[in-house]
């Protein structure tokens, strides 16, 4: 009868697995050192000089991957690898077209990782060289994905330094 009840007893009672405390941790690469996909492909922080990414903006805190780089992965589907310094007039612009990015907090002088069509997009409806509406670009933040949108030459020709300058 013990044996019959001591077995009954273990079928209904369920046992679980000791888990341990399990930590996660964000760690910032402060290396800046390119990031390799699977295929040993740089992709994610590589500049279109086939430099590290230089960090682009922090307030509000840019990129696709919310990281303060243009990084722009394969799931990133808008390609977030222009790194401008907005103005005004293109947030003015991108709201026209459907996307306020003052919502997200931006003003005039904000740097944020853009997406290349949008930027294409202000590019193509400049009125000149020195129209505001396009976003003035820092080369040494923008990823190399920017090229799958736009050609080296329309980005130099609004490139600026890290201070906007």
């Amino acid at each position: 009868m013990r044996l019959l009840k001591n077995l009954l007893t273990g079928i209904t009672k369920r046992r679980y697995a000791k888990v341990h405390d399990v930590q996660i941790k964000f760690v910032q690469d402060k290396e800046k050192k390119p990031i390799m996909d699977k295929n040993g492909k740089l992709h994610l922080r590589t500049s279109f000089h086939n430099q590290p990414l230089s960090l682009h903006g922090t307030s509000p805190l840019t990129g696709f991957l919310r990281t303060g780089y243009c990084e722009a992965p394969r799931s990133d589907a808008g390609n977030h690898s222009v790194a401008g310094i907005v103005t005004n007039e293109f947030l003015d612009f991108s709201a026209a077209r459907g996307n306020d990015l003052r919502q997200a907090g931006l003003t005039d002088g904000c740097k944020w990782c853009l997406c290349v069509a949008r930027w294409k997009e202000a590019f193509n409806a400049r009125t000149g060289d020195d129209d505001r509406k396009v976003p003035r670009v820092v080369l040494s933040a923008t990823n190399k994905r920017a090229l799958e949108g736009a050609t080296m030459e329309e980005l130099k020709k609004f490139a600026v330094n890290e201070e906007g300058k």
